[in-house]
């Protein structure tokens, strides 16, 4: 089994369900993967998280319980953070970033999957273009 980056686009509908059943059902797969791989993160993957739940709290989508229980969760997963996304954010992920038409959140995903060999779990298209276009592997696709 492969371990993998995850992007929020995935991690996120655990919790916050899509109304486009494959987008749903890919992040089911996903999360069901990591009973036997790791999944890895850049540093800013907690903030990001953070920024969704909030909102999601502010819509009435999620309630403070429900969002501390799926928190915690989270931290019980084998979810790791890459320690050198900062190091990378003013050369290569600026890079990439310009030159694949990223955010500089999305191109921290992108740099981490090309810099360590990984696949790439994310929903988000322009970062599944991205990565289609350099020959970075989308997670549990055929």
């Amino acid at each position: 089994m492969t371990n993998f980056v995850l992007d929020n686009s995935v991690a996120m509908r655990w919790m916050l369900e899509s109304e486009k059943a494959s987008d749903q059902k890919y992040a089911e797969a996903v999360l069901k993967k990591l009973a036997d791989v790791d999944a890895f993160v850049p540093n800013l993957w907690h903030l990001e998280a953070a920024n969704v739940l909030l909102g999601a709290e502010k819509r009435l989508e999620a309630n403070i319980g429900e969002i501390e229980r799926f928190i915690s969760q989270l931290e019980n997963l084998p979810i790791h953070v890459d320690p050198l996304t900062s190091r990378q954010s003013f050369n290569r992920t600026l890079v990439l970033a310009r030159a694949y038409k990223l955010s500089s959140y999305d191109a921290s995903y992108f740099e981490l999957a090309m810099r360590e060999g990984l696949p790439l779990a994310t929903l988000d298209k322009n970062l599944i273009k991205a990565a289609k276009k350099a020959g970075v592997d989308i997670y549990l696709e055929d």
